[in-house]
């Protein structure tokens, strides 16, 4: 039996594809990347428990239907998050709409189940909480957000048909060491920033504003969770581990770096307001947050005290060399 992870190299997969050989002993872990944020440290150092094959391949004109056959799960990770200068909305709609369409339809071909991340930013300005079933909550503000509900709705439909066992998350802001980590999001960009000494950039009316956030292994032990517990029937599940202001998780910062100085910014970035999720339906079906903001706050900065930071200006999800 095999798990395929695409997207393997980016900040999620190289986290996902260190842990699987431990949850799915034996299970063959078919990587597929396309290095477009040439993240090659990615495939260093993997476990030896873990039987892996890498490919090159790009979700947009690979044979899918090939590469999924015989699979437990594809977990699908790749998608564009934070476009390169060279991309445009015409590209990001293109990988993370079409792209999992190919994906979602070659799962369907070869009966292989299907793990979609999707974010919680579909749910955009909302009072309250957020709830995975309430319609009038997805109002998503950005063209990556306004993509990933897209790609929702197309996997939503294959399943409905009774074409297609899924599972969709609505992961929160992901926060969290690993190999192909990247540092556009707050917590990691706010460390990153503290650690090598420079002003903390925030967005003025953004302090005070709760917003929510996933611990890495949280991520990835809610993926290995619905894998292993078979929970195709096409639900949706909120994740995250936490809720927290840019106020809080700068006093965290400021705990071991007390000169850290802050520097308002004024953006247009148009999901800037609070807002909360429920994940009562994931716990209910017994998986149990384990992650704790301020613990790992220190370990990233342990890690960015003793090692240069990397500010690539990608998302990972997309890569590719042959090897």
């Amino acid at each position: 039996m095999k798990i395929v992870v695409t997207g393997a190299l980016g900040q999620m997969g190289s986290r996902l594809i260190r842990g699987l050989p431990f949850s799915f002993p034996g299970s063959a872990i078919l990587m597929l990347d396309n290095l477009y944020s040439r993240r090659y440290g990615s495939l260093l150092d993997l476990p030896c428990e873990g039987n892996y094959r890498f490919l090159e391949a790009d979700i947009l004109d690979a044979d899918l239907c090939a590469l999924f056959e015989g699979a437990r799960a594809v977990v699908h990770l790749a998608a564009i998050t934070h476009p390169l200068p060279a991309d445009s909305l015409e590209t990001m709609e293109e990988v993370n709409v079409y792209g999992t369409e190919r994906v979602a339809k070659a799962c369907a071909s070869v009966g292989a189940p299907l793990v979609f991340i999707s974010t919680t930013s579909v749910y955009g300005k909302k009072e309250g909480t957020a709830e995975e079933e309430t319609a009038e909550d997805l109002n998503p503000q950005s063209p990556y957000a306004q993509s990933k509900l897209k790609a929702e709705r197309l996997i939503r439909g294959f399943t409905d048909q009774g074409k297609l066992e899924s599972v969709i998350f609505r992961f929160a802001s992901i926060f969290g060491v690993s190999p192909g980590m990247q540092f556009q999001t707050a917590v990691h960009k706010f460390c990153r920033q503290a650690a090598a000494h420079q002003p903390v950039t925030v967005w003025r009316t953004a302090f005070r504003r709760r917003r929510p956030y996933l611990e890495l292994k949280d991520a990835v032990r809610a993926i290995e969770f619905v894998i292993q517990n078979r929970l195709f029937g096409g639900d949706i599940y909120n994740a995250a581990t936490t809720h927290s202001t840019v106020e809080e998780i700068i006093q965290i910062i400021r705990r071991r770096i007390p000169s850290l100085a802050l520097r308002f910014v004024d953006s247009a970035l148009m999901n800037e307001w609070s807002y909360e999720v429920s994940s009562k339906r994931l716990a209910n079906c017994g998986f149990e947050f384990q992650g704790n903001l301020k613990e790992e706050i220190h370990h990233i900065l342990s890690r960015l005290e003793h090692s240069p930071a990397d500010c690539s200006k990608t998302s990972g999800a997309r890569g590719g060399l042959d090897f």
